[in-house]
């Protein structure tokens, strides 16, 4: 079924059963875009509040403070970067403890059914391969590697979080909450005295390989996402809100080529108006009402 010119967008209006699943015309677009295939997936950080880690600008977003790291602030500061890994040593550990939601299962499940073409995820959490995906763009790289800023050498998270804890024994500090990226919240004063590590190689500077606020996209990164957003059938957002350009530019790349989007996410979106359907629903149930259409579909 060709959906590429000449349907109406379909913006969220469909009831609802009980699980808030919508259940209507524009779900019935979205199950026929699904079934003819060739879907590539931008998911943001609402895909994986389902599982217990939070947003910046969702509903888990908008009931808390945020101030993010940027790159420029950790470059220039150590008192920043102590910070950062302080925060971090203590919060990464929620992020590496949490499980696949039914919304991953559903994206790789949707995968192996050869439904889907390519994954681009916003998410630096590893939740996508964790629940069986297939060669996922990490857009913003990945919260469990390390990189040092002199050698380019990149290592394992866990072996950073020995180093810390080797070189800070006995240090506690109280979380009183965690945001996104696993930064976990604890009171300045009691960062006094944290000791943070350097490249065991070189001595370099490290830092989370993920993109910071401020930071840019690897280019050659950029370029596979527009290549895989222009083969595309369908590009179906999940769970992202496209505040940042950094993922919305794939919507507009699809727009210009007259490729259906779609978009399911808990709130509005800046892409709704390049949508030819947008549901405001949960993840993990829509998605697996969209897979239990999908086995009775044609």
């Amino acid at each position: 079924m060709d959906h590429r010119h000449g349907a109406d967008p379909a913006h969220g209006t469909d009831p609802t059963d009980r699980t808030g699943v919508p259940d209507g015309p524009a779900f019935r677009t979205l199950v026929d875009l699904v079934a003819d295939g060739g879907v590539v997936i931008l998911s943001g950080a609402g895909l994986s509040t389902e599982s217990g880690i939070p947003d910046y600008r969702g509903e888990t977003g908008r009931r808390r403070q945020a101030d993010p790291m940027t790159y420029q602030t950790f470059i220039g500061s150590a008192e920043a970067r102590r910070r950062y890994w302080a925060r971090s040593h203590l919060g990464w550990g929620h992020i590496a403890r949490a499980a696949p939601n039914a919304g991953h299962h559903a994206v790789a499940e949707l995968q192996a059914r050869g439904l889907v073409a390519g994954i681009i995820t916003q998410n630096v959490d590893g939740l996508h391969q964790a629940a069986g995906a297939q060669q996922v763009i990490e857009l913003h790289g990945a919260i469990d590697r390390v990189m040092c800023l002199s050698c380019g050498q990149r290592t394992a998270r866990r072996l950073l979080d020995q180093q810390l804890r080797e070189a800070n024994p006995g240090w506690r500090a109280q979380v009183s909450a965690i945001n996104p990226d696993g930064d976990a919240v604890i009171a300045d004063d009691q960062i006094d005295g944290f000791e943070i590590v350097d490249c065991h190689s070189c001595g370099g500077m490290l830092k989370p390989d993920v993109v910071f606020f401020g930071e840019n996209v690897p280019r050659p990164r950029v370029d596979e996402c527009y290549a895989l957003t222009g083969d595309a059938r369908t590009l179906l957002v999940l769970g992202s809100s496209l505040t940042v350009m950094s993922g919305f530019r794939f919507v507009r790349h699809a727009g210009e080529r007259a490729i259906p989007v779609a978009i399911i996410n808990k709130g509005a979106t800046r892409g709704d108006d390049h949508a030819l359907v947008a549901l405001d629903a949960p993840l993990g149930s829509a998605l697996t009402a969209l897979l239990a259409e999908l086995g009775t579909a044609r």
